[in-house]
């Protein structure tokens, strides 16, 4: 028995691991023990809590081993045959009644590359559906929006993450690495060490913030205006790149006239953040010879997220650094295939390779790929939230497949969003456990996980990488390959659905071959070779493309492009009956909407359940003790949890983390205002009322 070189099933570090099978292993043990992987180039060996304990899920009795089909009110176990044609019945009744785009697909950025492009073919060839999203939606959307629409191109990191401690000055915008992606934190600590300084802009002085030069923080959804300040100051104060702005930009009149309407004062009125802080932030970020702005869910998930980074792109445009070594822009990818994710279909405007389904040229390339007519092809579909909110009426999907997702836990005004999925004529889910999703639907397939699969995944450098199968799933359980395999052929489409990884990885080579995300380079020999390879990868004698845009951007012209953007408030401002700011994001111990970690003892002993973080001020002035029970009440409904005070929080504030289900549930609370161009709802503020709370009377 021999150990497995693998990666971490969580974030979009996709740290390096070592597996090491165990001996006759009881029962209910895990098979296998985690181990550090030093050469793997991300993490070198280190590994946080979630990663040191993520063979505990695999053994776990919470798992599904058998396929489940609701009789009345109850999931019965039967056999895979039988869940297998009532899935396919189900999808195909309703396409035969009400038209494709009845049957809709939602998908998961913690899928493989290999998943995710065969469900995007699975909807758009076999269920002829433009009624396909997932959950990246909720995630890295806006950054992408705003990266292709200045760049030509969205790849998280365009630099490696190694280039992090290289460079002299990072603006973190909206991110809390220290907690959410521990082992890259070392990048940020060699950053100082090398003579480099960091600001952290964020609401609470997280474990980050901490250790930062600079904090600032600024009132919840006011990043924009924030980001338009400080280029002010460096406008005002003739600290921009000329000579790079008039040979690598185009925009910047624009940019600078509508930054110009954002003077400090200003800035400081709508954020909180003072003058003087605003003017030392700009000077140390321009004066610096290199320097990096990286975002994150907190400057991202808003109405306005998608102006907002492009707002932060503008000020490393304007400074020049971008497109140079050791500068750029970069988005702190968050799920674990949250790249490769978003790239190869699953997304409801995506052809693999990125390429975009209005594209003549780029339907006919994938509808040649799969030996389709590209006419048959569907255009775009709703968005996720869209999507969600549209299941079971006469406008939306009345079937729906769910696949490596919870959007019952996950989704914002989560309530309403359990309501419309009970609504559904038909619902079915492929998942691991019984998550709270998979507990509304008519039928739920066991799938395997990270370790008892192989599968490629793309971090969030643009590095894709290969999970390696280390044991076999349990008896009862299958791939979720194999589902679609199976499901395609009961549908009449018995041809072009493989199970196997390596071949579904060949042909999305094929696939993306020419696009923006081109894998025709790559396989997985020369990912075990390489410790992955950077995309584009046009042809296998090509060396993968560590950083991007050193010698140009990746638009027509090869510039890149300013945005004239002006700051906006929040959907949902604070008012006299909700005065208060809520903001939500995650905790070390858990992830996500918690389906797996929850149920791992060791993390759930770290971070037993949800909290309501609050201001000393803010508890005294509501009689508020630690530990008292608080309800979090918006527009769309209640949360409860206890109270934890700390003046790490602005007094105007509270935090909740999202892990959760049940009466803890934040998302039941946020708001579902949608950014226009990325469609990213409205996570990180909405406006709530904060109230001592029992748990009877609060329901």
């Amino acid at each position: 028995m021999t150990a497995t070189d693998t990666h971490c099933p969580y974030c979009a570090l996709q740290c390096g691991m070592r597996l090491h099978p165990v001996p006759a292993a009881p029962p209910g043990a895990p098979l296998v023990t985690v181990g550090e992987r030093p050469g793997f180039p991300v993490n070198k060996g280190a590994l946080c809590g979630k990663g040191q304990s993520a063979a505990a899920v695999l053994a776990h009795a919470a798992r599904l081993t058998a396929p489940l089909v609701r009789q009345g009110h109850q999931l019965v176990e039967t056999s895979w045959e039988q869940a297998l044609d009532r899935v396919a019945e189900g999808l195909g009744r309703t396409v035969e009644r009400y038209g494709p785009q009845a049957a809709g697909v939602f998908g998961g950025g913690g899928l493989t590359n290999e998943k995710a492009y065969l469900l995007g073919k699975f909807a758009r060839v076999v269920l002829r559906t433009p009624s396909i999203d997932y959950n990246g939606r909720f995630c890295m959307a806006s950054a992408a929006a705003a990266s292709r629409a200045a760049f030509g191109l969205d790849r998280g990191l365009p630099f490696p993450l190694a280039d992090i401690a290289t460079t002299g000055c990072v603006i973190l915008a909206g991110g809390n690495p220290a907690e959410t992606m521990p082992p890259a934190l070392r990048y940020f600590t060699g950053m100082r060490e090398n003579g480099g300084r960091l600001i952290v802009i964020d609401p609470r002085r997280t474990r980050t913030a901490e250790q930062a030069d600079l904090h600032l923080r600024p009132v919840p959804g006011t990043d924009l205006a924030l980001a338009l300040g400080l280029l002010q100051v460096v406008i005002a104060e003739g600290l921009v790149d000329r000579e790079f702005i008039d040979s690598r930009t185009t925009g910047f009149e624009g940019a600078r006239a509508a930054a110009m309407a954002h003077w400090p004062e200003r800035v400081e009125e709508i954020t909180g953040v003072p003058v003087s802080q605003l003017r030392q932030a700009a000077r140390m970020f321009a004066t610096a010879a290199t320097g990096m702005v990286l975002t994150a869910r907190g400057s991202e998930q808003h109405s306005k997220g998608t102006d907002t980074v492009r707002a932060w792109i503008n000020l490393c445009l304007a400074t020049g650094k971008a497109g140079r070594p050791g500068s750029g822009y970069g988005c702190l990818t968050g799920q674990g295939n949250g790249q490769g994710g978003r790239e190869h279909g699953q997304k409801a405007d995506q052809l693999p390779g990125y390429r975009s389904l209005t594209d003549p040229q780029a339907r006919a390339h994938v509808a040649g790929v799969w030996g389709v007519d590209p006419g048959s092809l569907p255009g775009p579909g709703p968005s996720a939230y869209e999507l969600l909110d549209r299941a079971g009426t006469p406008e939306g999907p009345r079937a729906l497949l769910v696949m490596g997702s919870n959007p019952v836990v996950s989704a914002p005004r989560a309530a309403h969003i359990t309501a419309r999925l009970a609504a559904l004529d038909f619902l079915a889910v492929s998942d691991v456990v019984l998550s709270e999703t998979a507990a509304l639907a008519d039928v739920v397939l066991p799938v395997a996980q990270w370790a008892e699969e192989t599968g490629t995944v793309t971090n969030l450098e643009g590095r894709v990488i290969l999970r390696e199968a280390a044991l076999p799933p349990p008896e009862g359980v299958r791939t979720d390959l194999y589902v679609l395999k199976e499901l395609a052929a009961r549908l009449g489409t018995g041809q072009g659905f493989s199970d196997r990884p390596a071949e579904v990885f060949e042909e999305l080579r094929r696939a993306s071959a020419g696009g923006p995300a081109d894998y025709a380079g790559i396989d997985y020999d020369r990912i075990r070779a390489e410790n992955g390879v950077f995309w584009p990868c046009p042809d296998p004698g090509h060396p993968g493309t560590p950083r991007l845009f050193l010698d140009r951007f990746a638009t027509p012209d090869g510039r890149a492009r300013f945005a004239e953007v002006s700051h906006r408030p929040p959907a949902e401002p604070a008012d006299p009956d909700y005065p208060l700011h809520l903001t939500t994001g995650r905790v070390t111990a858990q992830y996500q909407s918690g389906a797996q970690t929850r149920r791992v003892d060791r993390l759930n002993e770290a971070a037993p359940g949800p909290f309501v973080q609050l201001h000393p001020r803010l508890a005294e002035r509501l009689d508020v003790r630690e530990g008292d029970l608080l309800a979090v009440v918006s527009r769309r409904g209640r949360a409860l949890a206890p109270a934890r005070i700390t003046g790490a929080i602005r007094p105007d504030t509270v935090f909740m983390p999202f892990h959760w289900s049940g009466p803890g549930r934040v998302n039941t609370v946020t708001n579902p205002a949608l950014d226009p161009h990325s469609k990213m709802p409205e996570f990180k503020v909405c406006a709530v009322r904060v109230e001592k709370a029992t748990e009877a009377g609060s329901r």
